[in-house]
């Protein structure tokens, strides 16, 4: 009776430790290893800025776990001029000044597919002014950045990715940016905050 038993036992404890080896983690693949990569984005956002086009640039990138999550940051910012009203007494034209960066955590499902889709979300923080320009010369800036804020930004993102290379893909998606905390004049968080749909670029080893 012992020995049988004790039979039952070293074979329960093998499918145990069989089960445990096959089971898939954050940290662990089915194979029992951790794969580590990395990859980079350079993007292009396209939103609305107080009913203005704006064009914002930048990018996020950080180290990926199991071809599955992707843990790094981010940072975007203004690069088209949107007119805001004019607060100064001079007359002369003023731009909104926008920028901000954060932490980025992305999820992509079947990285391995030609096409799958990805989603994430950037955190952190950035600042707002206003710009002043001379007369008609769109390029003459004046006096640098005035009445210039901090805030907090939050943006949840989604894409849709296509494998290029095996080191390159395509991303096209849509976001939106939650602002709290500006106190600029004149530039409001609900003027900040908004859609956006972007296109970049990813690079690097998956």
């Amino acid at each position: 009776m012992k020995k049988i038993l004790s039979a039952l036992l070293v074979l329960v404890a093998q499918q145990a430790w069989a089960q445990h080896a096959d089971t898939e983690t954050l940290f662990s693949s089915k194979k029992g290893k951790t794969t580590i990569g990395a990859y980079g984005v350079p993007a292009a956002k396209f939103t609305p800025i107080d009913g203005n086009f704006g064009v914002l640039t930048g990018g996020y990138g950080g180290v990926l776990l199991n071809k599955k999550i992707m843990l790094g940051a981010g940072a975007y910012t203004l690069v088209n001029n949107v007119e805001m009203p004019v607060l100064n007494t001079g007359g002369n034209r003023e731009y909104v000044n926008l920028w901000y960066t954060g932490f980025v955590a992305e999820y992509i499902h079947n990285s391995d597919k030609l096409v799958h889709w990805t989603a994430g979300t950037l955190l952190g923080g950035g600042g707002v002014g206003r710009r002043e320009r001379w007369g008609n010369n769109d390029w003459d800036d004046h006096g640098g950045v005035m009445d210039a804020s901090g805030f907090f930004v939050a943006e949840p993102f989604a894409n849709i990715e296509v494998n290029i290379t095996k080191f390159l893909r395509l991303d096209i998606g849509a976001s939106y940016r939650f602002i709290t905390g500006s106190s600029t004049t004149g530039i409001t968080d609900s003027k900040l905050s908004g859609p956006s749909v972007h296109v970049g670029l990813k690079a690097g080893k998956f």
